[in-house]
């Protein structure tokens, strides 16, 4: 049996044109998608706002952020509502548009196989790439997706 200091909770999502692996204590909910309401002058990464608990959070494509795949909200498609790690008071939560339920797994040393040494430039918004047993995934920069978020957010407040 793995050590239990080196077992962490994960989550592998499907966005489109990749998975993405988060940690999941990083997730707050998963809401059926429901088209946002627009922002005049958003890039087009960022889809709109969302009504969540009292809050009105932003809308992430995290495809159309780094550059991997257009992506659309539609039938079937899932909202993620993280946690902020940069200790934006003003923005605590943010959310993210996936391809159905997220899907949680164990991630050990020896199920985790990074990906990176190929030397291959990685897509933006994206901290590493890896193989968590037969699943391929990128593992997201989400302090660098928190900071475009936020300076986003300030050019059309």
């Amino acid at each position: 049996m793995a050590d239990l200091a080196h077992i962490i909770r994960g989550v592998l999502i499907q966005v489109a044109g990749a998975r993405l692996l988060l940690p999941n204590a990083a997730i707050a909910e998963v809401l059926s998608y429901a088209p946002p309401d627009p922002i005049a002058g958003a890039p087009d990464w960022l889809l709109g706002r969302i009504r969540w608990r009292g809050w009105a959070l932003p809308l992430i494509a995290f495809s159309r952020f780094s550059g991997i795949a257009e992506e659309q909200g539609g039938l079937g498609s899932k909202v993620i509502v993280l946690k902020a790690l940069g200790g934006d008071t003003k923005h605590p939560y943010f959310a993210v548009l996936t391809q159905g339920f997220p899907r949680l797994v164990t991630v050990t040393d020896t199920a985790l196989t990074r990906l990176d040494e190929s030397g291959e430039e990685l897509p933006e918004g994206v901290l590493s790439r890896v193989r968590l047993n037969e699943d391929n995934a990128f593992v997201p920069d989400l302090e660098d997706l928190e900071t475009s978020l936020r300076e986003a957010l300030e050019l059309v407040a």
